[in-house]
């Protein structure tokens, strides 16, 4: 297929239109037509429809369009690695991470790679393991720090693992007990969707199940809520790292932990840039010190 035609396609899709599409791209709006046409008879489906004034895609229309994101980003990630390492560039390093990677992992690394290579174009952006996978897969970023609770294996992306970090419970002064089931009667504080099938899962290991009395994927406000009395939680170790109140106890969960890895799209080899960014997260000199 013709990548001209998928961009076009995917322009109608953002704009839902075929005129507001030859606006956004500067075309004609009768080469717009033409690539549409030509496009749909080199697939052999419909992939659009009339929708009032506008088009809507069809199903087949969506499914070429997720998978057209996904071409034409890992084609616009192929030629800026191919500049970067014919020198063309100094190179971009492209990142998403979740919210206490890039409080505690990542400026370590950005350090030491930025102290090696000055030049280097970085971007950061914040985003829980599903979301930086998306954009991984897109090629919107080059590298997705993730974490995961169980072994996992993302299609299409290479795993390299980092680390596992601890996980640990977080209780109040004045509510005391060092195991999760000295809490099975305490109203408890959850995370994300995947932390809090965590948490139930370990809970169900502990012999009882969770009360949930708040949600709330910020770490400091689930310490604050802890601290305040209003219920006890779990928090993994990088957490931890990046703000730890004074006012709550904190105990290590026996057998417990979040791995956490660093992906990449497609296989070796990979570029320079990428490369050196893996080399320095996994042996900068600030790797994070567990909470005692």
């Amino acid at each position: 297929m013709d990548t001209t035609r998928l961009r076009v396609l995917l322009a109608v899709a953002r704009e839902g239109s075929v005129t507001a599409a030859a606006e956004a791209l500067h075309y004609a709006q009768p080469s717009v037509s033409h690539h549409l046409a030509r496009l749909e008879a080199e697939v052999g489906v419909p992939l659009l429809q009339r929708a009032g004034r506008g088009v809507r895609l069809t199903d087949a229309g969506e499914l070429l369009v997720a998978r057209a994101e996904e071409i034409l980003g890992r084609i616009d990630s192929a030629r800026a690695e191919v500049a970067a390492h014919a020198g063309l560039r100094a190179g971009r390093i492209r990142l998403a991470a979740f919210p206490s990677a890039l409080a505690t992992l990542v400026p370590a690394a950005m350090t030491v790679l930025l102290r090696d290579h000055p030049d280097l174009d970085l971007a950061l952006v914040e985003a829980e393991p599903p979301a930086a996978l998306r954009a991984l897969r897109a090629g919107d970023v080059d590298v997705a720090l993730i974490f995961a609770h169980e072994e996992t294996d993302p299609a299409g992306v290479t795993v390299h693992p980092l680390f596992t970090e601890p996980v640990y419970l977080v209780t109040g002064a004045d509510n005391r007990g060092d195991t999760l089931a000295d809490h099975a009667d305490a109203r408890w504080i959850a995370g994300c969707e995947r932390c809090r099938a965590h948490l139930f899962a370990t809970c169900a290991r502990a012999g009882f199940a969770p009360a949930i009395a708040f949600e709330t994927e910020d770490y400091i406000a689930a310490q604050a809520l802890t601290a305040a009395g209003l219920g006890v939680t779990t928090l993994p170790g990088l957490a931890l790292s990046a703000h730890r109140r004074s006012d709550v106890l904190i105990t290590r969960i026996p057998q417990d932990g979040r791995r956490v890895l660093a992906a990449t799209y497609g296989r070796p080899p990979l570029a320079p840039p990428v490369a050196a960014f893996l080399d320095a997260v996994t042996s900068g000199p600030d790797r994070p010190a567990w909470p005692a």
